[in-house]
C-alpha cells in the first residue's frame, strides 16, 4: 500500500518539476490572488449591504421581532458590515506591503540573529525555524490589534454585547501567545523533524502526527486551554439538567460532565455545544442561552446538537479534512526544494539554495489561497446539510424514542432559534451568495421553512403508523 502512495506521490512531483527550474514571478501571482479574494470578499459585503436597509423581517419572522428589535439588528448588521468591508482592504494593503517588502525573509533573519544570541548556528534548522515562526506572527498581528481593540469596546459596546474589560483583553491576548508559543513551539518541531526524518516519504507519517494533534486538541483544548478563559462548573441540579441527561440517556449519547460556561464574562452572545472523544463526552451550554431560553427551548438545542453526533458529522467533517490535507500534502514536495520560489519573495541565494522547510511550506499555503477559498465554500455546503440534518433529527425524535412529550420538539427548536437570533440581534435577510460564501450555517429563515415541513413529515409518519397499528 505504501509503495503504491509513494509511487503516486512520485508520479505528482515529476508533473510539478517545472516548479524547481522555471522563474516565475510567484509574488505578482500571490498578490494577484490575494487582492482578487479580498474584491470577492468586498463584493459580497456590498450585496449584502442594501438588505440592511429593509425596514421590515421577512414574513415568516414579523411576529417575532418588534419593530424596535428589528431596527437594532439592521442597524447592528450594517455597522458590522462597514467594519468588515473596511477591516479586509486594511488588513489586505498591510499584508499586500508586507509581501511586497519581504517581511517572510526579513523575519528568517531575525530567527537567525535570535538563536545566534543563544550560541546556536544556521545549522539549527529547526530551532531558528520556531524563532521565525514566532517573530512572523508578532509582527503580522500587530497591525491587527487596533481592529480588534475597536471591535470590542466600540462596534460590540455601542450594541450592548461587550463585556469585556481592557485589563480582561490585555490578559486574554498575553495568554492567547503563550500558549500559542507553549502549543507551537513542540508542534513545529515535530512537524519539522518528520520531514527530517522521513525526507520525500514524509505524507503518510506527517499526516498521522497531524491527526494525533487534532484529536489531542480535542481533548486538551476544553479542559487545559479554555479554562484558562472561561469557568466551567457543573450546571445545576434542576429541570434543564434532568432534561438533557434524560434525554443523552435515551439516545444512549456518552455524557461525561454536562457544563455551563460564563461566556457572559465578555459577551451576551449565546451558543452550546459538544466535545470529547467518542467514548466520552462533554456539553457545554453558555449562561447567556440558559438565561434566554427556557429549559424545554434548551433541550431542544441540545437535540439539535445531539443529531449531529448520531449522524456523525464530527466525524464525516474529520474525514473530510484529512482528504484536504492529504491533497496540500501530495502536492507540497514539488515546492519543498524550489529555490526559485524562494528568489521570487527576496530570500538570499544562500538561503534559497537549500529552501527552510518552514519556509517553503509557507510560502505554499500562500499560493493555495485562491484554492482554500473554493475549499472553503464546498465545505459551507457540507455543513449547512449537516446542520439540516441535526434539525430534522430533533423533530423525529417523538418516533426515534417512541414518547409523545417529544411531538412539539421541533416547534421548541424553532422558538429557541428566533429567540437566538433576536438576542444576537442576527442579520435576518440574508444575500444567497454572500451566505454560501461565509456561513456554515443555513438562514433563520431558510431552517423555519425546512422545520415546518420535517415536522409535517413527521406527522404524515406519524398517521401512518397508527393506521398501521389499528
Amino acid at each position: 500500500m505504501i509503495g503504491y502512495l509513494n509511487a503516486g506521490l512520485d508520479a505528482i512531483q515529476a508533473r510539478l518539476a517545472w516548479v524547481a527550474t522555471d522563474p516565475i514571478d510567484w509574488k505578482f501571482y500571490l498578490q494577484v490572488c490575494s487582492w482578487s479574494v479580498c474584491l470577492f470578499e468586498s463584493y459580497l459585503l456590498l450585496r449584502q449591504f442594501p438588505l440592511y436597509s429593509k425596514t421590515e423581517p421577512p414574513p415568516v419572522l414579523a411576529e417575532h421581532f418588534k419593530p424596535e428589535t428589528f431596527k437594532k439588528s439592521q442597524t447592528y448588521g450594517k455597522d458590522k458590515a462597514k467594519f468588515s468591508l473596511i477591516s479586509g482592504l486594511y488588513k489586505q494593503v498591510v499584508d499586500s506591503l508586507f509581501l511586497h517588502y519581504g517581511l517572510m525573509a526579513w523575519s528568517w533573519k531575525v530567527g537567525g540573529k535570535i538563536i545566534a544570541k543563544l550560541g546556536y548556528g544556521p545549522e539549527y534548522e529547526i530551532l531558528q525555524s520556531i524563532a521565525f515562526a514566532f517573530t512572523l506572527f508578532f509582527i503580522s498581528s500587530l497591525p491587527s490589534l487596533p481592529l480588534s481593540i475597536y471591535q470590542t469596546f466600540v462596534l460590540e459596546e455601542k450594541h450592548g454585547f461587550n463585556k469585556t474589560t481592557p485589563k480582561l483583553f490585555v490578559t486574554d491576548l498575553l495568554k492567547s501567545w503563550a500558549i500559542g508559543f507553549a502549543i507551537g513551539a513542540p508542534f513545529l518541531a515535530g512537524f519539522l523533524s518528520i520531514f527530517k526524518w522521513a525526507g520525500d516519504r514524509f505524507v503518510p507519517w506527517l499526516m498521522a502526527f497531524l491527526l494525533t494533534f487534532q484529536m489531542s486538541m480535542v481533548v486538551l483544548y476544553p479542559t487545559v486551554i479554555q479554562p484558562l478563559f472561561n469557568k466551567l462548573s457543573p450546571l445545576p441540579e434542576g429541570e434543564l439538567r434532568a432534561r438533557i441527561e434524560a434525554l443523552a440517556a435515551r439516545l444512549k449519547f456518552p455524557l461525561k460532565h454536562l457544563y455551563e460556561i460564563d461566556g457572559s464574562k465578555r459577551s451576551s452572545h449565546s451558543n452550546a455545544y459538544f466535545f470529547g472523544l467518542p467514548w466520552s463526552k462533554h456539553i457545554v451550554i453558555f449562561d447567556t442561552l440558559i438565561k434566554q431560553s427556557k429549559p424545554e427551548e434548551v433541550e431542544a438545542v441540545l437535540a439539535h446538537e445531539l443529531g449531529h453526533w448520531y449522524y456523525m458529522h464530527p466525524t464525516q467533517l474529520l474525514l473530510l479534512s484529512q482528504v484536504h490535507i492529504f491533497t496540500i500534502l501530495a502536492l507540497f514536495p514539488a515546492f519543498l526544494r524550489a529555490p526559485p520560489l524562494l528568489r521570487a519573495f527576496d530570500f538570499p541565494p544562500s538561503v534559497a539554495a537549500k529552501p527552510p522547510t518552514i519556509v517553503a511550506f509557507l510560502l505554499y499555503q500562500m499560493l493555495l489561497t485562491p484554492l482554500e477559498a473554493v475549499v472553503g465554500i464546498l465545505m459551507n455546503a457540507v455543513s449547512r446539510k449537516f446542520e439540516y440534518q441535526a434539525d430534522r433529527f430533533a423533530c423525529e425524535l417523538e418516533a426515534k424514542l417512541g414518547d409523545e412529550k417529544m411531538a412539539d420538539m421541533g416547534d421548541r427548536l424553532g422558538r429557541a432559534l428566533v429567540t437566538l437570533h433576536v438576542e444576537n440581534l442576527s442579520t435576518v435577510w440574508v444575500d444567497w451568495l454572500y451566505s454560501a460564501y461565509h456561513h456554515s450555517h443555513p438562514t433563520l429563515t431558510e431552517r423555519l421553512r425546512a422545520l415546518e415541513g420535517y415536522k409535517k413529515e413527521a406527522a404524515q409518519a406519524k398517521g401512518v403508523a397508527e393506521k398501521k397499528e389499528l
